[in-house]
């Protein structure tokens, strides 16, 4: 690996603009410069809102998937897979506070690119960064397209309810601090808890799912421990990694932050609550589903659920776009002008920076939400593929690039155990990417293929085909 001779108040571009941290002086930030007066600040989010805002890079599409991950895997391994991948991811999760702290300077995962691997780490992981962000906000923009229809009924052709949901994510992802962002993270974690909570309850108290047989005696037909195929089985755990891979958001995040010292606080709230939500609505809307859940869940408990619990949602699902187009814009914008006084300065430069940014993310998010809208099929490609990258393999390394050197001059146990653990977390992602990948991409075939699949642009109600 390659050891980088900044030391961490120091900016890897080497701007003049950029004056180093001193001290306590909060107007002078190691990413962002000298905070103006007048311009946006850039360091205004609390440790609640941070883990607010953590648990909205997750909890939103994930926590709808659950159910058919169960129904894939069985109840007993699915349950065991997701709490595996939860204590791994938060041990990545905790990587991202210590590796900031140790190295203020880094903003996202393309600065830890190129801390250890120099300028090709750099564009490997920016890239895969910012591509993750914008499918996950796809992913979003169909949940939303869905949740109007169901709404509607179906009042209109569903590319023009995914326009929709891509123009209102351009609009209010435009807005440009987390601080600012953080009250509506408040609102979209709410009305997700609530619904999921109400369809979780409506699929207890229903004589069957909506979709199971409505004549005849019917018990639910939930297994405990599943046969699927590799293909099938690597496709459902791609889709857990994705309900808990907010891993590389948390570096932005965390940047925004007041008192970065604060990051495990709202790391610990943020992911026990996630893995309660996770466990428990997954459990019980499968237990009292089986096979007939639908996917996204929300769609499981009846026409009447259907509507409140789309309804309670939407602003939840809405928020999901918004601030994973934040994160990709937010990205773009800091790289453009990182260094320059535009960053936060009101200037020419820097509005039409950030709205260009904004309006660029949004546009692919709504070409990729046309072109591929199999919510499903979706979720998992981007777990697969990118979500698994930004949760494992950088940790890995980034653990191996602060503690190598000085440890191995006089190795502990503790040490060797550490050592074999990040590599361990480095080849388990590398196989979970490209063995998921595969299953991913098998499986958005099969569902094109597959009598009534969705249809790329299409007019089609994908609140009952999905």
């Amino acid at each position: 690996m390659k050891k980088s001779s900044l030391s961490g108040n120091e900016s890897p571009r080497g701007n003049e603009d950029v004056e180093e941290v001193v001290g306590d002086n909060q107007n002078v930030d190691a990413v962002f410069g000298q905070i103006r007066e007048g311009g946006p600040n850039y360091r205004n989010v609390g440790w609640l809102g941070t883990s607010v805002l953590m648990m909205k890079t997750q909890i939103g599409l994930g926590v709808l998937s659950f159910p058919v991950v169960f129904d894939t895997l069985g109840m007993i391994p699915g349950v065991l897979l997701m709490l595996a991948i939860s204590g791994m991811t938060l041990w990545s999760n905790y990587m991202v506070g210590v590796f900031k702290l140790n190295h203020p300077d880094v903003y996202g995962l393309d600065d830890v690119g190129e801390r250890i691997f120099g300028r090709i780490g750099r564009e490997i992981f920016g890239v895969i960064f910012v591509l993750f962000q914008i499918f996950t906000a796809g992913s979003a923009v169909i949940s939303v397209s869905i949740a109007l229809n169901a709404l509607s009924m179906h009042a209109t052709c569903t590319a023009v309810f995914v326009a929709v949901a891509a123009i209102a994510s351009f609009c209010l992802s435009s807005i440009r601090t987390l601080g600012r962002i953080s009250w509506l993270a408040w609102i979209g974690v709410s009305c997700i808890i609530v619904a999921v909570l109400t369809v979780t309850v409506g699929v207890g108290l229903q004589d069957r799912p909506s979709d199971a047989p409505q004549e005849g005696a019917w018990k639910s037909d939930y297994v405990l421990f599943a046969n699927p195929s590799f293909t099938e089985a690597i496709s459902a755990i791609s889709t857990i990694i994705f309900s808990y891979a907010g891993t590389g958001a948390f570096f932005p995040i965390v940047s925004e932050m007041r008192d970065p010292g604060q990051y495990n606080k709202a790391l610990f709230l943020c992911h026990s609550v996630v893995t309660v939500i996770y466990v428990t609505v997954g459990v019980v809307v499968y237990y009292y589903c089986g096979s007939y859940v639908a996917s996204p869940a929300l769609g499981s408990a009846g026409p009447l659920i259907k509507k409140v619990a789309y309804g309670i949602a939407l602003p939840g699902l809405m928020m999901s776009a918004i601030l994973l187009s934040h994160l990709a814009s937010k990205y773009m914008f800091v790289r453009i002008l990182r260094g320059t006084h535009h960053i936060t300065s009101n200037t020419l430069v820097h509005w039409s920076t950030w709205l260009g940014a904004t309006f660029s993310t949004a546009l692919v998010a709504y070409l990729l939400a046309s072109g591929i809208p199999i919510f499903g099929g979706l979720v998992s490609l981007a777990g697969a593929l990118l979500g698994t990258f930004m949760s494992f393999q950088p940790m890995g390394c980034m653990w191996l690039y602060d503690n190598w050197a000085k440890g191995k001059q006089n190795p502990s146990l503790t040490w060797r155990l550490m050592v074999c653990w990040s590599v361990f977390m480095v080849v388990i992602g590398s196989f979970l990417m490209i063995a998921g990948t595969y299953g991913s991409i098998v499986g958005i075939i099969d569902s094109f293929k597959a009598s009534g699949g969705s249809k790329a642009w299409s007019c089609a109600d994908n609140s009952n085909s999905v």
